[in-house]
Parts: C-alpha cells; sequence; structure tokens
C-alpha cells in the first residue's frame, strides 16, 4: 500500500463516524500539513457518496492539527441526487475540532452540461529535472512532508526574495510516484511554499484560516506543475490563488486560500 493510502486510512465507527490516525510523516515544522488533513477527511467522505470525484473542497481550520495522534471524522450527508452529492465533517483530535469540511462531490467523467473550449493555460516552466528540490532550510523550517512529496521549484522562485513577486511556481508528485488522482490535488494545492516568499524572503509560518479546491479535470499521470500568486496582503492577512495542471498542460484544480502571514517571532 502507498503511503498515501495508509497513511490517511479510515476505520469505520458508526453509521456516520471514523476513525484514523495523523501520521508525523506529513507535517511542516510540528503541525501536520492542512491538505494531508483534509485528505484524511476525503477518505470518510468517499465512503459516504456514490459520486467519486470532489467537485469543490471548502475546508476552515479552526486550529493546528496534532502529528502521531489518533483523530475521528464526523460525516454529515445534506443531500445527494443523480449527478452531485453535498456533504460536510468535522476532524477532531483531543476532543476539539481540528477543521470543518463542505464538500460537493460528482463524477468528472460525466458530462454535466455544455462544453466549451475555455480553460486556464499553465505558464511557461523549466522541465523538473532543471528545477530545484523544495528545501527547509531557505524557508527555514523542518520539513518531514518532503519524504512523502517531491516538490521542484522554479529556479528563479526557489530562493528567498529572490523573484521580487509573490509568486511561487514549480512541480510536485509523489516521492513513489503514486499516479495522481482528484483526490490528492487537495493535498497538492497545500504544498508548495507560501508565495508570499517570493517577495518577502524569510517569513514565518503561514497557516492557512480557510482553503477552497475545486477540482476540474481528472489528471493524467506523470507530474503536476503549479502556480500560487498572492492577491492581496494586508495586516498579516493573505489572500492567495493557485492552478494545477497535469502533465498534458490540461487544469486540474484552482485553488483559493485565506491565510496568516506572521513574523519569526
Amino acid at each position: 500500500m502507498h503511503p498515501f493510502e495508509a497513511e490517511t486510512l479510515v476505520e469505520q465507527l458508526t453509521d456516520t463516524r471514523y476513525a484514523a490516525h495523523v501520521s508525523p510523516a506529513w507535517s511542516i515544522g510540528d503541525n501536520p500539513n492542512g491538505g494531508y488533513l483534509v485528505s484524511i477527511v476525503l477518505r470518510a467522505l468517499a465512503e459516504q457518496v456514490p459520486h467519486p470525484d470532489p467537485l469543490s473542497l471548502t475546508t476552515h481550520f479552526l486550529r493546528p492539527g496534532l502529528p502521531d495522534t489518533a483523530c475521528e471524522v464526523e460525516v454529515a450527508l445534506v443531500r445527494t441526487g443523480r449527478t452531485l452529492s453535498t456533504v460536510r465533517a468535522s476532524l477532531q483530535q483531543d476532543g476539539k475540532s481540528r477543521l470543518e469540511v463542505l464538500g460537493a462531490f460528482g463524477d468528472l467523467a460525466q458530462s454535466a452540461g455544455v462544453d466549451a473550449d475555455i480553460s486556464v493555460t499553465p505558464p511557461p516552466m523549466p522541465a523538473p529535472d532543471a528545477c530545484v528540490p523544495r528545501s527547509g532550510d531557505a524557508q527555514g523550517v523542518t520539513l518531514p512532508i518532503m519524504s512523502r512529496l517531491d516538490v521542484r521549484l522554479h529556479p528563479q522562485h526557489a530562493a528567498p526574495g529572490a523573484t521580487g513577486k509573490p509568486e511561487m511556481t514549480g512541480w510536485i508528485r509523489f516521492t513513489e510516484e503514486r499516479p495522481p488522482d482528484t483526490r490528492c490535488l487537495c493535498l497538492f494545492a497545500d504544498a508548495f511554499p507560501p508565495s508570499p516568499f517570493g517577495l518577502l524572503g524569510g517569513v514565518g509560518w503561514v497557516p492557512t484560516l480557510e482553503l477552497t479546491v475545486h477540482v476540474r479535470r481528472k489528471p493524467a499521470s506523470g507530474w503536476i506543475q503549479g502556480q500560487f500568486i498572492a492577491d492581496d496582503l494586508n495586516h498579516g492577512r493573505l489572500v492567495e490563488s493557485g492552478a494545477l495542471w497535469d502533465s498534458t498542460g490540461q487544469l486540474v484544480a484552482q485553488s483559493r486560500q485565506l491565510g496568516l502571514v506572521l513574523d519569526r517571532s
């Protein structure tokens, strides 16, 4: 079993409640990555809905997760129909809710209406072998998650403050080259360095308050290309837009994040 499958595994306790264990292998610093915690929730949600693909997930992060600790996921099916299921879930540890999720599921292999050639094209990007592996040294934080994910940054974006722009671009895949699917796109959308890194250089912790991911297409095998741009930063509150493309250049997900940019003190 691939580590992503093993470390997001859930055990059903009741009709709507699941148990899991938060692995420390997916942490950034001392905290589990938010996209990883969402991936655990997605495993529980998949048990409840008849549709295979998350179309939209909005997650509110209430407090940091606890690494190497048990968790429980409570799921509620809001509505299910022929083409769409709506669900919500809560991930809890130590008696406290860590995140709340509202999601819509469907089947991206099935048409839901009119089609047109309207999409977002990926920006020019050096090949993965010409990019720089993500390093905790550059950001000043330990990155256990890099034992699970292979993240390669555009050479112009890899050094602190190098571009003078609040932008981060690069490539991502699992270290053991598990093929990407619609469920892992929510993880990939939250696994790059924060976009203000390119403008501000060394920044402290950048916790996510709310993250919405729209999954647009089933990804092809291979690397996933990412671009993340800070649209607004005011009094430490960040709004960031992101996009992911598969190895064929097809847009597979878009994200919007509200976070905090904290200093190192």
